[in-house]
């Protein structure tokens, strides 16, 4: 056994959640903790394009709360209450505040913050019962810590979602450790579907980061050994200034 071996723990047959998982960030994750031995469950609204052994896929909007319930039961009628929860699911937006459609904002709210503070509220009380270490990861953004133009309620939404974090932790420690990882720009499909918004990496001249970077770095925080909790994890591509 190496020295770094001594000091992880496996994810091996544990049972993983991951909202917004059907593509992007959200299935390099999934794929990344079904490739460790987790059992996964994708919720999303759509199906992943490619099916993946190990991964189950639940039809799920996280901004209701029937369809939140439904996933629950999915989940606990096989059995399969998550040891860990990605709570990834979100969408980018880009209005001036002057502007802007006060009705898309509230549906940016109702994913980027309401969605997880759902997902939580459904699973946590259980999560609380079981006796191995448990996680939950937040999928922030590096927006939640700086202010931009057209960017104030996307930023806004995330900087509501670090606060989340935080009070979670400080609630459900030491028995669940709380993470968020805040990405820089990421090479996905998240800027062609944000609302308002064209803005690709590439016009932004700084690089990218891949789905997998992040997913590497999920990884890395679930396998640290139970003693240890990395509560938040910037990255970015090495030229990006925020």
């Amino acid at each position: 056994m190496t020295v770094t071996e001594k000091h992880t723990q496996s994810i091996n047959k544990k049972v993983a959640l991951v909202t917004g998982g059907s593509g992007g960030i959200g299935y390099a994750i999934a794929c990344q903790l079904a490739g460790a031995g987790a059992h996964v469950v994708i919720a999303d609204i759509k199906a992943p394009a490619a099916e993946n052994k190990g991964i189950l896929y639940k039809e799920t909007d996280v901004t209701k709360a029937e369809s939140v319930a439904e996933l629950f039961s999915f989940m606990h009628g096989r059995g399969m209450m998550p040891d860990i929860i990605i709570s990834n699911a979100g969408r980018g937006i880009g209005e001036q505040l002057a502007e802007g459609d006060p009705e898309k904002w509230q549906e940016i709210f109702q994913l980027n913050v309401m969605g997880h503070l759902r997902t939580i509220r459904s699973f946590l009380p259980l999560m609380q019962e079981k006796g191995s270490t448990r996680d939950i990861i937040f999928i922030s953004s590096v927006a939640a810590r700086k202010a931009y133009p057209w960017g104030g309620v996307y930023a806004a939404s995330k900087a509501a979602l670090q606060t989340i974090a935080e009070t979670l932790r400080l609630e459900v420690q030491p028995t669940i450790r709380v993470s968020s990882i805040l990405p820089g720009a990421v090479d996905t499909a998240f800027f062609e579907n944000s609302m308002g918004s064209s803005q690709t990496v590439d016009e932004m001249g700084w690089g990218a980061l891949q789905a997998e970077d992040v997913a590497d770095a999920v990884l890395y925080i679930l396998t640290r050994p139970a003693t240890v909790a990395i509560n938040e994890m910037t990255i970015r591509p090495t030229a990006q200034p925020f």
